[in-house]
């Protein structure tokens, strides 16, 4: 028996709790006064959509964030989304240890159930490695857009810019403080795009992957050297899903001129290239999303709902996830007993987890496009991008986010949360059973699919 306190709350409904009231807690703080540029003002609402889409790392807006937010609700939108890409667990991890107060057992368990652990064992030295990667990686960032921003906005301002969105973008959020047309001023410049697809790309591979290979370049001096299978098929996945939205966006766009038709060869396949990343959850754009043709806003939505790689900062089902169904239905049709993945098998119960995270997911999709739709009058396309993009946190719209009704929002805002804590809390959801596991044998019954 458990002792009496002792996880009374699962991780499964501790995650979305803390979620939640990190959301509550940016809202007020967002309804401040000096919150608020002079001139503007907040309703309750927009600051809980700000809140939201910040703590959630999404990239939705309702309001301009350089014009409607003062530099202290700048500075609240970036500790939100700083926040919210570590995670709760994390931040509040790193609380306890700051304290130098000891984890107890509870807490461990939490942490190691949030990173998706299977052992306690390094539990606190992957947690500090995963907060100095974290900030070593956000300062490059910064410093790499200095020579872009400073030009631009002066000393202090670009230094503002830089710390902004290099946060913004390793956290896959998608928020900028540049302007109301997002890095579109910046569609020639290939220092800030690469920049921001190396960000990008670098928080949606996951932690986990990171560690693998400094571990193995550390070990480059001995006979064998071997990565995990785990980070060969993130890898593979994520070059892959580049290679593939980009090819995808420079063979459907290359002569739209709402989107790649007015620029030269090189831009056409840079920008490709960064719409493709910006895709796997990251939101920025460098042109129209509205512009996209039918053909490639259907593709991205793919994309969007596929999203990052597990333990990292993006969002989505995630590329294992998916690409575990994929195999499983491979097997099915192949005939054979068992799902294998680089010569490795699959085990039944992670294959059931995943089908269980990609029904849910496309549940929700479904669901809230139809509300969002009937609620607002939009088309199928505009409506399903808006919400893939929100319930996979990618935060790319058709120029329809600040145009919704109330309802819309909130049905957004809606989405945004549960996207946010469903890459992390479904698949805990899933595996931790509430109740006790039927051990009674029940009949087979006779039953036909297809």
């Amino acid at each position: 028996m458990r002792k009496k306190g002792f996880l009374k709350i699962s991780s499964a409904q501790i995650i979305p709790l803390g979620f939640f009231a990190l959301i509550l807690f940016g809202t007020v703080m967002l309804l401040l006064p000096i919150s608020t540029a002079p001139g503007e003002s907040t309703s309750l609402l927009t600051a809980l959509f700000t809140s939201t889409t910040s703590v959630c790392v999404t990239g939705l807006v309702v309001t301009d964030t350089f014009a409607h937010w003062s530099l202290f609700g700048q500075i609240v939108i970036l500790v939100l989304i700083q926040l919210g890409g570590l995670g709760v667990i994390t931040v509040y991890s790193a609380f306890i240890l700051t304290l130098h107060k000891r984890m107890a057992l509870k807490d461990q368990i939490l942490l190691m159930d949030a990173f998706n652990l299977s052992s306690l064992d390094g539990l606190l030295v992957f947690l500090g490695r995963v907060l100095r990667g974290t900030f070593i990686v956000e300062g490059a960032g910064a410093l790499m857009y200095l020579p872009a921003f400073i030009p631009r906005f002066g000393i202090v301002r670009g230094i503002w810019v830089s710390v902004f969105t290099s946060i913004s973008a390793f956290c896959n959020a998608g928020i900028d403080i540049i302007g109301s047309d997002s890095l579109m001023s910046f569609k020639s410049d290939p220092l800030v795009l690469i920049t921001t697809m190396l960000l990008i790309v670098l928080g949606g591979i996951g932690y986990i992957v990171w560690f693998d290979l400094l571990s193995n370049l550390k070990r480059r001096g001995e006979r064998k050297r071997r990565i995990s299978e785990h980070t060969k098929l993130v890898l593979f996945l994520t070059a892959a899903l580049i290679l593939f939205g980009a090819a995808s966006t420079f063979a459907l766009e290359y002569s739209n001129p709402a989107t790649l038709g007015g620029m030269s060869l090189g831009d056409k396949i840079l920008n490709s290239f960064f719409q493709s990343v910006t895709f796997r959850t990251a939101g920025f754009a460098t042109f129209t999303q509205k512009g996209l043709t039918e053909s490639s806003a259907l593709i991205g939505a793919v994309l969007m709902f596929i999203g990052g790689s597990p333990v990292g900062t993006a969002g989505g089902v995630k590329t294992v996830t998916f690409y575990v169904i994929l195999k499983n239905t491979m097997s099915f049709v192949l005939n054979r007993n068992e799902t294998i993945i680089l010569r490795r098998r699959v085990n039944r119960s992670f294959v059931q987890e995943a089908t269980a995270i990609l029904t849910t997911s496309l549940t929700v999709v479904f669901l809230f496009t139809v509300l969002v739709c009937a609620t607002n009058k939009l088309s199928l396309t505009d409506g399903l991008y808006e919400v893939v993009s929100a319930t996979a946190t990618v935060g790319l719209t058709r120029d329809l986010t600040p145009q919704l009704n109330r309802i819309g929002r909130v049905f957004i805002i809606i989405c945004m949360y549960l996207g946010r804590i469903g890459p992390i809390s479904l698949a805990l959801f899933f595996r931790m059973r509430h109740s006790p596991k039927n051990n009674v044998s029940i009949s087979e019954g006779k039953f036909i699919v297809g």
